[in-house]
């Protein structure tokens, strides 16, 4: 959700990479119904594995509690989101879930001076 708002919401402005350290083998479709509300679409998105390459090209690095598995780099901006696990839960609590990682992605796009394309 975090890496779909970020390209959405900066217009492509940003480059992302979505990955984790543990990706399961689809995407939640309860998260991909919050998304689709939002008129984002990740229902054909892929997990993908969090690789040491993918961090070493980042400028910042989110994580949302993957700790010591987590690749470091010094030099690295590294932002650890805690955020409930969405994982085998309701769209209630999905949906607040999905509107926190939005409010978080607004502050990052504001940190890093770009523009939010908001609707």
């Amino acid at each position: 959700m975090a890496a779909a708002y970020l390209h959405h919401l900066s217009a492509g402005a940003v480059e992302v990479r979505s990955a984790g350290s543990a990706p399961g083998e689809s995407v939640n479709p309860v998260a991909a119904e919050a998304m689709r509300e939002e008129g984002i679409d990740i229902s054909a998105e892929r997990p993908k594995l969090l690789t040491t390459d993918a961090v070493r090209a980042s400028d910042v690095v989110v994580t949302m509690g993957c700790g010591d598995t987590c690749p470091i780099f010094p030099g690295k901006r590294y932002e650890d989101w805690e955020l409930d696990d969405p994982a085998g839960q309701g769209l209630e609590m999905v949906r607040g879930v999905r509107d926190e990682i939005r409010a978080r992605v607004l502050g990052l796009l504001d940190e890093l001076g770009v523009e939010p394309v908001t609707r």
